[in-house]
């Protein structure tokens, strides 16, 4: 009885331990199984163009990138030293990949509907690459970042060329704007968009790069004339011949030869051509250096601050320039200086309608917690018909924060040239005695902020 009891223990054990078995072997097989059944992520770009030796790296492992190859989000895009590789995306945005580089495409969600829910996020994790922006960044730019291992980068649509590793990073713009700024506690890696908290932005007039590493808490600008120029040229400069041969020193032993893909320069030169969108090439009339007071007291009007306010272009101080002139209207920042009327003033309301052509501007945007960023001033127009006494005026602006802004007013002016807004943004201005020049200080509120800034004006 014994006996029965303890094999009926044991049959009993081997039963349970037979159907544990079972459970779990079917319960491995399943997994696999769903796994395989899950469909690809959707791709959101392909390679467009590739020279040397590049590869794709996926969740399900590592080949090699020829030209077709589909990207998706997660996917690493990693290059050898002689590897340079282009992705379009769809929604016709433009990477170029350096040699010795890696760069992951985080998270591309482009919205063809409605392409300011788009969110895009790429990381540079080593190397250079060049980012061209389609319309997802274009129209989402508070959705979009490059990621380098130390710093964030926020663009509005651009073309800029990074280089980055675990210690520093280096931007230049060849179109548009970028801000860089440094990875804290106000600036996330897990964030979108650009970043306030110590970050610089960098424009395509400047001439500068960005440069963010050890030695500094803060990206600083550094001239770069000569590199931005070579970096522009780059693109079109990477095949040096029609053809080429390298032996792969892997392959010797077996005696193969690693023939590169290259192209001639006029077929990377037409590839290159196609990969930048066109855009419109804005003219700024804010003065890439500051004028000097000689300059400005050429003027019939002189705009004077007071104080030795940062960006400051068109300005120049109120001691210098206030000698020998009259005063016409002002804040606690500005006065706005012209040549004493008793030298002899024409009739303004003889010049009956005139429209002015803009010389020279500068616009600051004061955003909601104290920063401030001088804006690109693009053009505009200003209408003064001296006989009716009216006046109206037109500006168009830019930044990466606020993107196209476009300043509006009109009103009356008086007897003595001096006119104010009645409709519209706030402004006030003066005209030359002579009425061959204009110049306004004008506001304007935005839900984030406020710009205000300073113009001259010429009669053509």
């Amino acid at each position: 009885m014994t006996a029965q009891l303890h094999n009926g223990k044991m049959t009993g054990r081997l039963v349970r331990a037979g159907l544990v078995t079972a459970i779990a072997a079917a319960f491995a097989l399943s997994v696999p199984l769903a796994v395989a059944n899950e469909p690809a992520a959707e791709a959101v770009g392909e390679v467009s163009l590739v020279l040397g030796r590049a590869w794709l790296e996926t969740g399900k492992g590592r080949v090699q990138i020829n030209a077709g190859t589909s990207v998706r989000p997660s996917d690493r895009i990693v290059t050898e030293s002689n590897g340079h590789v282009h992705i379009r995306f769809v929604d016709d945005a433009l990477v170029s990949v350096r040699p010795d580089s890696r760069l992951e495409i985080v998270q591309y969600e482009y919205n063809r509907e409605d392409p300011q829910r788009s969110a895009i996020k790429l990381s540079l994790q080593e190397g250079v690459a060049r980012s061209i922006s389609g319309q997802g960044a274009s129209a989402a730019r508070e959705r979009f970042r490059m990621n380098t291992p130390i710093a964030a980068i926020g663009v509005r649509g651009t073309d800029f060329v990074v280089s980055a590793s675990s210690s520093s990073v280096r931007a230049l713009v060849n179109e548009g704007a970028i801000v860089l700024a440094p990875f804290s506690n106000e600036c996330s890696m897990d964030g979108f968009g650009p970043c306030l908290a110590s970050g610089v932005e960098l424009t395509d007039s400047a001439l500068q790069v960005a440069q963010l590493d050890g030695s500094n808490t803060a990206p600083v600008l550094l001239p770069a004339t000569i590199e931005r120029d070579e970096t522009m040229q780059e693109e079109i400069q990477v095949a040096a011949t029609d053809s080429q041969v390298e032996v792969d020193a892997e392959d010797k032993t077996a005696g193969t030869v690693n023939y590169l893909e290259n192209v001639t320069s006029l077929r990377l030169k037409n590839e290159v051509a196609a990969f930048i969108p066109q855009r419109p090439i804005l003219k700024d009339y804010t003065p890439k250096e500051s004028m000097s007071a000689a300059s400005l007291a050429e003027n019939s009007l002189v705009w004077g601050r007071w104080g030795d306010g940062p960006g400051e272009k068109i300005t120049a101080s109120a001691s210098l320039v206030r000698p020998g002139r009259e005063t016409t209207v002002g804040n606690s920042s500005y006065t706005l200086y012209r040549l004493d009327s008793a030298l002899g003033a024409a009739n303004l309301a003889e010049l009956g309608a005139v429209s002015f052509g803009l010389d020279s501007a500068q616009a600051f945007f004061h955003q909601a917690g104290g920063n401030i960023v001088a804006m690109a001033v693009n053009g505009g127009k200003l209408d003064i018909n001296f006989s009716n006494r009216e006046f109206s005026t037109q500006l168009n602006m830019n930044h990466v924060l606020t993107g196209k802004v476009e300043f509006v007013s009109s009103g009356s002016i008086d007897r003595q040239g001096f006119f104010r807004s009645q409709v519209g943004d706030y402004l006030t201005g003066a005209v030359s005695v002579d009425g061959n020049e204009a110049a306004y200080f004008f506001e304007k509120q935005l839900q984030n902020g406020g710009i205000q800034g300073l113009t001259l004006w010429d009669k053509p």
